[in-house]
């Protein structure tokens, strides 16, 4: 009768036990949501900022097409001016504004995979006791927060490759707006020459 009263007391410790990691279990997969909508939402804007870096871009490239036009114009008033002179010969932006490394895809991104991801889980995620509905509760729950996981991996692997392909951009922007700057500047000292020669 000891023995049944000491095993009904250790089979009830282990009851509330079960029940109690089932209980933390269950919302264990309520930060990894949050996670995954921060991680969205992350995604759209950054898909947002590339869009105006494209803009951006564009413009650049608009301004150079004017400044070509402009340096031409200024040759042209030159010439038919009489003032013809090598050294006023401005300097072409093509090595700026031939590299766009962005244009054109070359090749497919490679997708990274995980050597633990390609093996396959087999008999669940927890050791089964009693084989319960807890214990496939709990499973579940724990399938549902690998999974989430390894949606938010992916997610973070699309952030660091879209964010480098932005540091990119910008960096061939700031090499757009000075090759800008630097031909404006030129070409209104010559104006300026022109202008004031003639």
């Amino acid at each position: 009768m000891a023995d049944d009263a000491a095993m009904r007391n250790e089979l009830t410790n282990l009851q509330e036990r079960a029940d109690q990691l089932a209980d933390e279990v269950g919302p264990c997969y309520s930060p990894p949501l949050h996670s995954k909508d921060a991680g969205i939402r992350t995604l759209v804007m950054l898909d947002e900022q590339g869009e105006q870096l494209e803009r951006v871009e564009d413009g650049m490239n608009h301004i150079n097409k004017d400044m070509m036009e402009a340096e031409k114009s200024l040759k042209d008033v030159g010439k038919c001016c009489g003032l013809v002179c090598p050294c006023d010969k401005l300097k072409s932006g093509g090595q700026t504004w031939g590299n766009n490394q962005d244009g054109v895809v070359s090749s497919q991104p490679a997708r990274v995979v995980d050597e633990r991801e390609q093996m396959a889980i087999s008999g669940g995620f927890i050791r089964r006791v009693t084989n319960d509905a807890r214990e496939n509760e709990m499973d579940e729950n724990l399938e549902q927060v690998g999974s989430i996981i390894g949606n938010l991996r992916h997610m973070a692997l699309d952030m660091g490759n879209e964010i480098d392909t932005q540091n990119r951009q910008i960096d061939r922007i700031m090499e757009m707006a000075d090759s800008n700057k630097t031909r404006i500047d030129e070409a209104n000292q010559r104006a300026t020459k022109m202008l004031g020669s003639g």
